[in-house]
């Protein structure tokens, strides 16, 4: 696989689980009671919060992962796994509860800054962004492969930030069961991803067994 196709698959993988269509509404009931001027700021701050959780774990998670003793192969594994529950839920056009549950959607209204948690964190870079992000940071070790992974992150941060900041546009005309269906559609995506890392971690973890299967 060229290094271009990486790029594309993580861009695609990063931004279905983002999700931040699925996310408008979410945002639009958090932010309800502010005026145009702090919803901008809401979503400027939430979008800033992704980023730096998603460059700390790009550029920490091998050092994350060697410090707890955890291999690749493994991590792969629990990754591919938790992003299949997540995509399970998006194909109902739900809220996985490994992301928020209710009562962290209910406890929310009662944050001043919203803008870090629960909207930064965990609601659009949960786990699955985050173990993805770890994931494709293990691709390639060469200094152009990594700009380009951080060109990746930018411009999904970048297309995140636009999508909260036009939350009440995108939900207007989309409506309701427009963000459902781009939501569902998502989680198809979601699935394959979860699917492929499950099968490269087994394959690595058990070499032997997949040559003779």
């Amino acid at each position: 696989m060229s290094i271009t196709e990486i790029y594309l698959k993580s861009f695609t993988a990063l931004i279905a689980l983002l999700n931040p269509i699925g996310a408008i509404p979410i945002f639009i009931n958090l932010t309800q009671s502010q005026i145009e001027r702090q919803r901008n700021r809401t979503a400027r701050n939430a979008a800033l919060t992704v980023l730096a959780v998603l460059l700390v774990s790009f550029f920490s998670g091998d050092a994350l992962l060697g410090f707890f003793g955890i291999s690749i192969a493994s991590f792969r594994i629990a990754g591919g796994l938790l992003i299949l529950l997540m995509a399970l839920a998006m194909l109902q056009a739900k809220t996985s509860a490994v992301k928020q549950t209710e009562e962290e959607i209910e406890d929310s209204s009662l944050k001043e800054n919203i803008a870090v948690v629960p909207l930064g964190i965990p609601l659009l870079a949960g786990p699955g962004a985050i173990s993805t992000v770890i994931l494709y940071s293990q691709q390639h070790s060469s200094l152009l492969y990594t700009l380009g992974e951080v060109g990746v992150i930018l411009l999904g941060v970048f297309i995140t930030w636009c999508c909260l900041r036009g939350a009440p546009y995108i939900a207007r005309w989309l409506g309701r069961t427009g963000i459902n269906v781009f939501t569902r559609i998502m989680g198809l995506i979601m699935a394959a991803i979860g699917v492929e890392f499950i099968a490269k971690g087994v394959q690595a973890l058990f070499p032997l067994l997949m040559r003779h299967g």
